[in-house]
């Protein structure tokens, strides 16, 4: 009976376990499923986009990506997982202050959303495409607007 009750613990200790990894795929940063209903917060802009943050041109080049697609940015998550570290809720969020200057993730899916954009791609499917990682290989040195 000893034998039966120590296996019963050791399995539910494992499955307590493994339950708090959950899923990969179904853990996907917070985003907003659908355009805003009311005007966002301001992406950073002008006079700004400058100082130590901004060292670098594609640091002011990103926000001024961001600055085009805002509503596109609300709709997509950022896995730097700023929402769980900062309370973000979307894309969006990492432009409204200098946090987005100072993260490659922020800036990379900023730059592809920008690029996916430009080629038609509505915000679900470039969700999908962040989802997927796609966004990884941005030469962020090489973005252009």
């Amino acid at each position: 009976m000893k034998r039966y009750l120590a296996l019963a613990a050791i399995a539910f200790a494992t499955v307590a376990a493994s339950a708090q990894w959950g899923n990969p795929a179904e853990d996907i940063p917070a985003y907003n499923a659908a355009a805003p209903h009311a005007p966002l917060p301001p992406v950073l802009s002008g006079g700004q986009l400058s100082g130590p943050y901004f060292a670098h041109p594609y640091q002011v080049t990103t926000y001024q990506m961001a600055q085009k697609i805002p509503t596109v940015l609300h709709q997509l998550p950022c896995y730097c997982r700023c929402d769980r570290a900062m309370g973000h809720n979307s894309l969006h969020s990492c432009f409204e202050g200098t946090h987005g200057a100072a993260c490659s993730t922020c800036m990379k899916e900023d730059v592809y959303a920008y690029q996916q954009t430009k080629l038609g791609r509505t915000p679900a499917q470039i969700r999908t495409g962040i989802e997927k990682g796609e966004w990884m290989n941005i030469d962020l040195e090489a973005a252009k607007l």
